[in-house]
């Protein structure tokens, strides 16, 4: 497989503290990669250094075969490497969902007509279709995660930078939200508290401790319900382990 980022060394400080101490990570394609770890750990800041929100003091940022550096360098990565923010009120920002949802593929380039006939079609193919017209700072919560997905996978990317997705989120649009990832076939980085969102979804789960990376477990018990189940993530006490699945 590909791969599609990739930090080599990346160190990221901020004021008197380092919060990525020599991080190296690389997302293939197909991968979906969750990143876990206690709250302040870095794990935010490691998905807006891969997009050129963050920049490194020392090491690479490398996406899509070539080294990134300038904000110039960082604007292609946005388009092909998709961050979902936590908050979907910091993503929301036009007057109506199909404003929102066309937003990105303007922003691309497409002519009007196409970056609303894109923004129709990724709205129905994701069962959100009735929420065209709607006001944004309307919607529920959970519909504005829908609707902060759906603005992003309009752009069709390559790459779902995913921060805390399940956050809020009630069982229904949770189910929801699980179901519409579980469908695509982009590549996903996933930050998460949410253990049960992270087996269902999860190939590979790393820890992000005192700013660096280690494997957890994913493991698989077929001879149960054939589900995932994590292991050994006590922060205090875990070392890290190969992910089996």
């Amino acid at each position: 497989m590909s791969v599609l980022v990739e930090l080599d060394g990346v160190t990221v400080a901020r004021g008197t503290g380092v919060v990525l101490d020599g991080l190296s990570l690389a997302v293939a394609a197909g991968e979906r990669v969750a990143v876990v770890g206690a709250n302040g750990a870095g794990k935010t800041t490691l998905l807006r250094t891969i997009v050129g929100l963050e920049r490194p003091t020392a090491g690479r940022v490398l996406a899509f075969g070539a080294e990134r550096r300038s904000e110039r360098e960082f604007r292609p990565v946005r388009a092909r490497a998709a961050y979902l923010f936590q908050d979907p009120d910091d993503q929301l920002f036009c007057p109506t969902v199909l404003e929102d949802v066309a937003f990105g593929p303007l922003n691309l380039g497409h002519s009007e007509a196409q970056a609303y006939d894109e923004a129709r079609a990724t709205l129905a193919g994701l069962g959100l279709g009735h929420l065209a017209e709607r006001l944004t700072y309307r919607l529920s919560a959970g519909e504005k995660r829908l609707v902060a997905l759906a603005a992003v996978l309009a752009m069709r990317p390559e790459l779902l930078l995913l921060d805390e997705p399940t956050n809020a989120l009630d069982d229904a649009h949770q189910a929801l939200l699980t179901g519409i990832l579980e469908r695509l076939d982009a590549a996903m980085l996933i930050v998460s508290h949410d253990r049960r969102f992270i087996e269902r979804l999860a190939t590979r789960v790393l820890v992000l401790r005192h700013g660096r990376l280690q494997p957890a477990t994913l493991h698989r018990h077929p001879l149960a319900d054939d589900a995932a189940h994590l292991h050994g993530l006590d922060p205090d006490h875990d070392h890290g382990a190969t992910a089996e699945v």
